[in-house]
């Protein structure tokens, strides 16, 4: 009997301990979850992946749902059973459900806890979404705008934060108490609320064409910027820019066996650091040669022909709305979202003036496409290869968004869909879906090969898509889901930021347009 009774009681400490260890680490692999990896996700990332079902793995990166199951007494039954109290760690939607009882009883189920993000965490998203490399292009925009372009600097920056504010507040309807309530969850949903009931789906093809469009120029750009910032980094090497960017688009080709990001989302937080301190160090540099500034160089004038695409860069950098209504919607205090909003832009705009004002004095009428190509040539070589391994390690993440939105639309759209499903009944990418990821790969190749210009793609993707997307279509959807609602200085201040975003938009695409289709010449002839 003693046995017996040390035995049981061995078995229950031995089943109590295993519990809390299990627990102990489901909190701390939460805890890094909401504070490391889910924070840490690519600045381009957070202005790219558009599509509902990605938002989960892009944005929350390495972040596992933690499913608690309901602590009854009782030992577990059969031998697939689980332990009293036992966490694990599934995807969503992944997570077994636990059988009912034999007596027909309430079943007790595996409950899904997604955590939710705070402010801090939520603004750390938006600011690596708008502080990312691509800051790298300002001061070149400030070369063709002088003190213009600063100022479109801060005026981007309060645009684009006001209608971030307003396309959140599309999201919501007043119920019958007055009291605002979300119906809508992303980006599509507004856009299809908008042409509703004619076209119910007009919108959200338009948004996800925008999206694609972004997305695969946004790979485009990682390539361009690695190829020119290795050939600059070795001149007297005998190898092309372009032969560099083949080598770049031969490390990327394994991006086409994706099948989630959470491998990738590793490294984000890492870049994001990465890119920091390489903005440190250049602003660094700039600052040790502050004695020949060229503050005379700066003017009251603009390039008529070159301006247009500097508008372009600028608002591309500021690129964010289109993930916002899914990070405001896993934001635990929705309430703080216009606060967070009004501070990682005010501090946006702050840092990319003083970077591209800095860098621009110093380099004057000299400064490059990428600012960094102006460098010495020691310390250019060691930021340019961190900031091609921050490229490389960041293209997945558009790419992959990319992806999901074209096999969405065009492969998995149940009955609508235009081709078969690219995924075999076993979930294996089949070998013609894996076909066309690597022609996708190809094609931003291609066009980095045959379009190599930096300032050029990143003044044409933010013309089109960028001022679409964070001017016009915000406005627009404003002014048609909540006009009855409006004060008239709301109404004023839409439709000003849709004539001026349109205006900019399509004076930037022409002057970009043109500059893209002669380089294109230029590269043929060659």
């Amino acid at each position: 009997m003693a046995t017996l009774i040390r035995g049981k009681l061995s078995n229950k400490l031995s089943n109590a301990a295993t519990t809390v260890s299990n627990k102990s680490q489901a909190k701390v692999s939460g805890m890094f979850a909401r504070m490391g990896f889910q924070a840490a996700t690519n600045e381009e990332a957070l202005g790219f992946a558009a599509c509902d079902d990605l938002d989960y793995d892009h944005r929350q990166g390495m972040q596992m749902d933690i499913l608690s199951s309901d602590e009854m007494g009782g030992e577990p039954s059969g031998e697939g059973g689980a332990m009293e109290g036992d966490s694990h760690y599934q995807r969503e939607g992944t997570g077994p459900s636990r059988s009912g009882s034999k007596d027909g009883g309430p079943t007790n189920e595996l409950t899904e806890v997604r955590p939710k993000i705070t402010a801090w965490e939520a603004g750390w998203n938006v600011t690596n979404a708008i502080q990312g490399m691509f800051v790298l292009g300002l001061p070149y925009a400030i070369l063709h705008g002088g003190y213009l372009g600063l100022f479109l600097i801060i005026f981007a920056a309060v645009v684009c934060c006001y209608t971030g504010k307003i396309l959140i507040a599309c999201l919501y309807e007043e119920d019958e108490d007055g009291q605002l309530v979300r119906v809508r969850d992303s980006y599509v949903d507004i856009a299809n609320a908008c042409c509703a009931p004619r076209f119910p789906s007009l919108g959200g093809h338009v948004v996800n064409v925008a999206q694609i469009i972004e997305l695969v120029m946004t790979c485009i750009l990682y390539v361009v910027v690695s190829g020119n910032l290795m050939y600059n980094s070795f001149p007297n090497m005998p190898i092309s820019q372009k032969s560099w960017a083949i080598i770049a688009t031969a490390a990327l080709l394994p991006c086409a066996f994706l099948k989630n990001l959470k491998a990738v989302s590793k490294f984000s937080l890492l870049c994001t650091m990465a890119h920091f301190v390489i903005n440190v160090l250049v602003i660094a540099y700039c600052l040790s040669r502050a004695r020949d500034w060229a503050w005379d160089k700066v003017k009251f004038y603009i390039d008529v022909k070159k301006f247009p695409i500097s508008i372009g860069i600028i608002v591309f950098s500021y690129t964010s709305q289109i993930f916002l209504p899914s990070l405001e919607g896993n934001m635990n205090k929705p309430s703080e979202f216009h606060c967070m909003m009004n501070w990682t832009h005010i501090a946006a705009c702050i840092l990319k003036g003083l970077f591209a004002l800095v860098a621009y004095l110093t380099w004057a009428d000299e400064t490059k496409e990428v600012i960094t190509d102006n460098l010495p040539p020691t310390i250019r070589a060691v930021v340019n290869l961190f900031l091609v391994a921050k490229a490389l390690l960041s293209y997945p993440l558009p790419f992959f968004a990319a992806v999901e939105v074209l096999e969405k639309s065009f492969f998995q759209d149940g009955g609508r869909a235009f081709f078969p499903d690219c995924y075999g009944g076993d979930g294996r990418l089949k070998s013609w879906g894996l076909s066309l990821r690597c022609i996708l790969v190809v094609f931003t190749l291609l066009m980095a090969i045959y379009v190599p210009h930096f300032a050029l793609l990143m003044g044409l993707t933010g013309s089109l898509t960028g001022a679409g997307l964070c001017f016009l279509l915000p406005s627009l959807f404003h002014l048609k889901l909540l006009w009855r609602k409006l004060l008239w200085h709301q109404v004023f201040f839409d439709v000003s930021i849709f004539v001026i975003g349109g205006i900019c938009s399509i004076s930037g695409f022409i002057h970009s347009m043109e500059g893209l289709i002669e380089a294109f010449r230029d590269n043929v002839e060659e």
